[in-house]
């Protein structure tokens, strides 16, 4: 008896242009632990290459013995220390304010995995340093949610535009159709935004 394709697969397919590029199957995630700690990890990694950012996350977790620190071990840890791994002065001050929220909200995996996608982003923006788009990463590659489309992310911008042959000239007009396009992938959205990053990493002009 042959398998039925993923009601993503099927759902997703109904969109010819995005079915043409659907071509390798997706990575499978894991809903993560430690959602505050992979939040600062993003934080950290905001602006750089993955390789640098993958040295200046080393070093961060070297300075706790390799191990994955608490907040307030993170919280009780100076500027200075964590500007000597790589960190502008702004991006310690945002991963102190995570860790000082994290502290002071008690925040858990458990809080988060109950809240819906907007609740998360309401929530964990209240923090000076983390973003729509910050939060919006987190809800799709660590908490795992299906339905969750980027819409200012550039990658996912650029991708639109060369598969749907879209004009960004009117960037209110552009940012409209691109969210009327979306609209039609839900409830699976997360996993039209990966194909279309993975397309767009491998594809040749």
């Amino acid at each position: 008896m042959r398998q039925s394709p993923e009601p993503h697969l099927l759902h997703l397919s109904k969109d010819k242009k995005l079915a043409g590029i659907m071509t390798n199957p997706l990575p499978t995630l894991a809903i993560q632990k430690n959602i505050a700690l992979k939040l600062i990890g993003s934080i950290m990694s905001q602006q750089l290459s993955v390789k640098v950012a993958t040295v200046i996350y080393t070093r961060f977790l070297a300075l706790y013995d390799g191990k994955q620190p608490t907040a307030q071990q993170i919280l009780d840890t100076p500027a200075a220390t964590l500007r000597s791994i790589g960190l502008s002065n702004a991006k310690v001050g945002y991963v102190h304010n995570v860790a000082r929220f994290t502290v002071d909200e008690k925040l858990t995996d458990k809080k988060l995995i109950k809240m819906d996608d907007e609740e998360v982003i309401r929530y964990l923006t209240q923090i000076k340093g983390v973003g729509r788009w910050t939060v919006e990463m987190l809800l799709m590659f660590d908490l795992c949610r299906e339905d969750v489309f980027a819409v200012d992310d550039l990658g996912l911008q650029q991708a639109m535009m060369r598969l749907y042959k879209l004009d960004n000239t009117d960037k209110k007009a552009f940012r409209e159709k691109l969210l009327k396009l979306s609209k039609k992938w839900a409830p699976y959205r997360s996993y039209a935004s990966r194909y279309l990053w993975a397309w767009k990493d491998t594809k040749q002009e």
